[in-house]
């Protein structure tokens, strides 16, 4: 926080304070599953401990003429028991104006954020020193003081979108609207999530054998979950189109604990490619041209000139408002659904032993009604879906297609539905 106690919004984080609702939260969650019942006031200690380094959190969101930014937040943070669907809208008037919560449940630990304070990768560094911290209050004799100093990121608040953009490129985005997928909704409010567990060994032998990568697998596994489940039965005609969220820091060097991230969008053509192997080797192809520095320096380039406009810069917020969320409603047509994988989340060996896994989820949308992510952990890969619709047809197939392969998965769920192996 700077010594004006406020500091502005990054590039991205900018339109999600405009768009958000209760129907649309733009809140993930990322959650670790201990092995014991977690101690709530052992993880109130924790928490408020690992706050004092990372105090770029401990923000409210304030109105601007312009835009929004952030102020710093002074008030205690409420931890309380999970009693409610994940990745719900955080009102800052029940959070004591926090754009994240901490929440539990039997052995897990939830960290609700809201998407403008950061993203998933950054979101990761404050959930694993929360647990580091935790296990330590627990087990006072894993506590060891030059670990805990050496495994502190050094990290800054740059908006390093404005830093790294490039104004002369642009972005080559498919202007074709993607399927949008059917079903009959469940009840208001409710997210449905069924989460895949998959070992990673034999998921990762089995993408060699194919010559591809995990992402790759699992995103050519959903496209064709989505064609044989809905898109057939609905007859669908246009491309189904994967959103797949993509860390720019691979890319940059940054340091920042702010948003910095990109995306790219695999357009399939399902009258062209619709048997899983065609599936998969034109997600191959796709990602191969889509990831190259140059590809995704154009994305990033275009959005950021586009909040970067003088004009755009010059709208007051209220109108600046209705632009926006008029906007992207019409874009949100754009994307069939999201796929996030964060990846392998790392952990020092003497503290893995106290955890059974990590799981990822992202809130789902009125017009993506399912929202997909995934993360790692030791020899276990969690594929989760939250989800809007009643029927779960895609997630089963999904689980049948992995299983096909000889790959060991299994189901489980938050009971909204039932979960049929």
């Amino acid at each position: 926080m700077s010594k004006e106690n406020w500091r502005r919004l990054d590039n991205s984080a900018k339109i999600f304070p405009i768009i958000s609702s209760k129907k649309y939260s733009s809140v993930f969650r990322l959650s670790a599953v201990l092995k014991e019942k977690v101690e709530p006031e052992i993880l109130k200690q924790a928490v408020n401990e690992v706050l004092k380094y990372y105090a770029s959190f401990k923000v409210k969101l304030k109105k601007g003429m312009f835009w929004y930014y952030y102020e710093e937040n002074n008030k205690e943070l409420i931890i309380e028991e999970e009693n409610n669907y994940p990745c719900k809208y955080i009102d800052p008037n029940t959070n004591n104006d926090y754009l994240f919560k901490i929440t539990y449940f039997n052995n897990k630990i939830n960290l609700d954020i809201f998407h403008s304070l950061t993203d998933g990768n950054s979101g990761v560094y404050l959930l694993r020193e929360i647990v580091y911290t935790y296990i330590e209050k627990k087990y006072p004799e894993v506590f060891d003081e030059k670990i805990r100093e050496a495994r502190k990121i050094k990290y800054d608040t740059e908006d390093d979108y404005i830093k790294n953009y490039n104004k002369k490129l642009h972005s080559n985005s498919s202007s074709r609207k993607a399927y949008i997928l059917k079903g009959k909704k469940l009840p208001l409010a409710t997210i449905g999530v069924i989460h895949e567990n998959i070992n990673l060994k034999e998921l990762k032998i089995v993408a060699k054998e194919k010559e591809v990568t995990v992402t790759q697998y699992l995103t050519a596994t959903l496209i064709y979950a989505i064609y044989t489940a809905n898109y057939i039965k609905h007859k669908g005609s246009r491309p189904i189109k994967i959103c797949i969220p993509v860390d720019l820091k691979k890319y940059f060097r940054s340091e920042t604990i702010n948003n910095f991230f990109s995306y790219i969008t695999v357009e399939t053509n399902m009258k062209q490619v619709n048997e899983f192997e065609d599936i998969l080797r034109f997600v191959k192809g796709d990602f191969e041209k889509r990831l190259s520095k140059n590809e995704i320096l154009k994305t990033m380039s275009a959005n950021v000139r586009l909040g970067n406009n003088l004009i755009i810069k010059m709208i007051p917020l209220f109108l600046k408002s209705i632009i926006v969320r008029l906007s992207y409603l019409e874009i949100r047509k754009y994307t069939t659904t999201t796929f996030s994988n964060i990846g392998r989340i790392g952990i020092i060996g003497e503290y893995k032993k106290y955890i059974e896994k990590f799981m990822i989820l992202i809130a789902p949308e009125p017009v993506e009604k399912i929202k997909c992510s995934a993360c790692s952990f030791d020899n276990e890969l969690v594929f989760t879906f939250t989800s809007t619709l009643e029927n779960t047809d895609i997630e089963k197939t999904f689980y049948k297609q992995i299983k096909k392969q000889g790959i060991e998965i299994s189901l489980e769920g938050n009971g909204v539905h039932d979960i049929i192996s």
